[in-house]
């Protein structure tokens, strides 16, 4: 069995260079990959193309990597919690490319999936559309959209084994999954990390098969967003 388990995050992200296009998992702040994005703040890679759900918060995510300027580019559906991609996009300092949420997570799951383009009713008539070829079906108009895929992908789990088989939770299921799937090189980091065998086959979420590097974080955070405590 190929050995995927590496000591540390500075391990997993080794050979991830200047100019990278990463994904990196989570949904707002859950199933952020909190580790490996500290590693690369410490190894200072820069002028990477980021594709994530969201553009983390000014001290959260995505949001320390914009800070330190090492994003040259997002590709994103939500960025409405980050002051400072806010000031960076309106100073033309950022590259960004935002799509509806759902495009998005289509277009990620199609690059795991070999499909290389897909029409959607998403979009259409909308700034979205300008330079994209869109078609007619049953008397209705789609957009084609491209697959996304990655140099590396970023994945956080709760539970995983040895062999790469991963387990989320909650919301963590959401873009984690598709994006394990749509990295040439996919990373994960778990809270736990267990023995090839002793996770339930029918819990696995994404089989080993789609990671090639893995290792147990540590001091995870539990963020919230919005925390509201009465109307």
């Amino acid at each position: 069995m190929i050995n995927k388990v590496v000591q540390n995050a500075d391990e997993a992200i080794r050979d991830i260079q200047d100019g990278a296009v990463l994904m990196l998992g989570g949904f707002g702040l859950c199933g952020i990959p909190e580790n490996s994005i500290a590693a690369l703040l410490k190894k200072g890679v820069k002028d990477l193309t980021c594709i994530s759900n969201n553009a983390g918060v000014d001290d959260f995510g995505i949001g320390f990597l914009l800070k330190t300027r090492q994003v040259k580019k997002m590709i994103s559906s939500y960025v409405g919690e980050n002051a400072e991609f806010e000031r960076q996009l309106l100073s033309g300092e950022l590259e960004v490319e935002l799509t509806p949420q759902g495009t998005l997570a289509e277009r990620i799951r199609a690059g795991g999936a070999g499909i290389p383009a897909f029409f959607t009713p998403a979009g259409v008539g909308t700034e979205i559309a300008e330079g994209k070829e869109t078609r007619e079906f049953n008397g209705k108009t789609y957009l084609m959209e491209r697959w996304l895929r990655a140099d590396f992908s970023l994945v956080k789990a709760w539970k995983g084994d040895t062999a790469g088989n991963l387990i989320y939770k909650g919301t963590a299921r959401n873009f984690n999954p598709m994006m394990a799937a749509a990295g040439k090189i996919t990373i994960a980091e778990v809270e736990e990390l267990v023995p090839a065998g002793e996770l339930d086959p029918n819990m696995i979420h994404t089989p080993g098969i789609y990671v090639q590097r893995i290792f147990q974080g540590t001091n995870y955070e539990k963020r919230i967003e919005q925390r509201t405590v009465r109307n």
